[in-house]
């Protein structure tokens, strides 16, 4: 196919390549609906025999044949993909978190199955239909088989989207505004990353310019040429990437990339990364916009706590023999205590003492405190492995316990670099308006070890402006994922 379309000139090519994308973006949204409908009816039919076979409920004397059960069966199914539907689950974005999915799934999937429940009576009641009721037994397996199934089938079809946009297969065709440090920055993101699925057709400068390559990328045209641009080449999707004194230019920017059905998008500038969330209040019927707010604060900070005292006293009772053995271990391979105690700040900047399993030899800060490096001679042979799985912060759980810590939070720093940082990374300190966490936002986006302070900054902040339950648990998830597969690069 791609021999088809050499011949072709530049625009003709990128409308050849979209119309393909778009039959396959079609193809795997049909896949996605087969995959659901049938992963819905094996769930149902293994619900149905499980309930006949597993002792967890009373098993039936005389259960009813399985044809019985074909109408709430269809019901549920319908149900079940309307809200899907609804939920936005047919919509391809461009990355999304599996465990979002699997939450998505198992919120609509219970609540199709509840609404099959209350509703099959009155459905069938007085029809040709000869249904019978749910049983609670039945509707509880098909639920738990559903989110399992339905997930496993979506990551499937997911599995082959990626593979699709990583051989230029599915594609939308992608237009840069700006030249400058912001946009090669973008540019270098999107070329690393064939799985978001974009094919960058050009750049678009905003000033008079040599049309050049900025980036690998050719410069194609400027603000005035837009349209033209947007229709010639098939643009889906605009991105605008100027730095902060041309954001003057952005509403005529967007008015003239407004054209058919172009998503368009603004590359945050420093004034978002400032204010953080924005919302609209009032002080009598004067209008205000607050540009910086608490997210924990009230229940909020409440039920956070207790997510940190329930699962950190499992936690320590459940590892106990392990951390036992790792204390044993440590002793006997290498001189010096069990455990590393360290000065860091926490919640409103004040400091406490963060304990960890000691991982470097006693003597591994003599000329003063330093980053630790890959291949670093001053940890121990244990400690590089409990360093790269995590075990090493452990005891954490007991600073967690006591409140000094969170589980999940902006990693504390030592003072001596929090000095540093709070005169060079602006709103550097306001990550302290919460607890310190054992892993964080950052963490888990692989901003960890000796990685930019700045970019590990603005995770931190957004993390404390958008906290949510889900979000934390997501956090932990991800964590306890990444540590497994040893996914993290920087964990020296």
């Amino acid at each position: 196919m791609a021999g088809d379309t050499a011949a072709l000139s530049p625009p003709a090519r990128y409308v050849a390549a979209a119309h393909r994308s778009d039959r396959l973006k079609a193809v795997i949204t049909a896949m996605l609906y087969a995959s659901d409908i049938m992963m819905l009816v094996v769930a149902f039919l293994l619900g149905y025999q499980a309930r006949l076979v597993l002792p967890l409920f009373t098993i039936p004397a005389n259960p009813p044949g399985i044809a019985l059960y074909l109408p709430t069966l269809i019901m549920q199914v319908t149900v079940i993909l309307v809200l899907f539907y609804f939920g936005r689950m047919y919509h391809q974005p461009r990355a999304v978190s599996r465990i979002d999915t699997a939450r998505n799934v198992l919120i609509l999937v219970s609540i199709g199955a509840l609404l099959v429940n209350g509703l099959q009576e009155i459905v069938f009641k007085n029809t040709l239909f000869n249904a019978v009721d749910y049983p609670r037994s039945m509707f509880f397996y098909v639920v738990l088989f559903s989110v399992v199934l339905v997930t496993l089938g979506r990551e499937f079809v997911r599995s082959i989207q990626h593979r699709l946009r990583r051989r230029g297969l599915i594609r939308d065709n992608l237009l840069i505004v700006g030249v400058g440090k912001v946009a090669r920055d973008l540019t270098r993101k999107i070329k690393t990353s064939p799985e978001l699925g974009y094919e960058i057709i050009g750049m678009v400068t905003t000033q008079p310019m040599k049309r050049e390559r900025v980036s690998g990328v050719a410069v194609i045209g400027d603000r005035h040429e837009l349209p033209e641009l947007i229709d010639n080449y098939r643009v889906e999707q605009v991105i605008i990437a100027l730095p902060d004194e041309q954001r003057n230019e952005l509403l005529d920017l967007i008015t003239l990339c407004q054209r058919g059905r172009v998503d368009i998008k603004v590359y945050p500038d420093m004034f978002a990364y400032i204010a953080g969330d924005l919302s609209v209040g009032e002080l009598g019927d004067i209008p205000l916009l607050t540009v910086r707010d608490m997210r924990l604060r009230g229940w909020r900070l409440s039920l956070k706590r207790s997510l940190d005292l329930i699962v950190s006293l499992v936690g320590l009772v459940l590892l106990s023999p392990f951390l036992l053995l790792t204390a044993i271990i440590i002793k006997l391979t290498s001189p010096g205590p069990v455990f590393y105690t360290q000065e860091r700040m926490g919640l409103d900047g004040r400091p406490f003492e963060m304990v960890k399993f000691r991982s470097m030899r006693p003597d591994a800060e003599v000329a003063g405190p330093g980053w630790t490096t890959e291949n670093d001679p001053r940890v121990t042979p244990i400690g590089r492995f409990m360093r790269r799985t995590n075990w090493d912060e452990l005891p954490q759980l007991v600073n967690v316990l006591l409140g000094e810590m969170s589980l999940v939070g902006p990693r504390p720093e030592r003072p001596v670099y929090v000095q540093q940082f709070r005169s060079n990374i602006p709103r550097y300190m306001e990550r302290h308006r919460e607890k310190a966490g054992m892993t964080g936002w950052a963490q888990v986006n692989g901003l960890r070890g000796d990685t930019s302070i700045a970019e590990r900054t603005t995770y931190d902040l957004w993390y404390v402006e958008n906290w949510s339950l889900w979000l934390d648990i997501k956090i932990i998830i991800r964590t306890i994922v990444s540590t497994v597969l040893r996914r993290d690069e920087n964990a020296y």
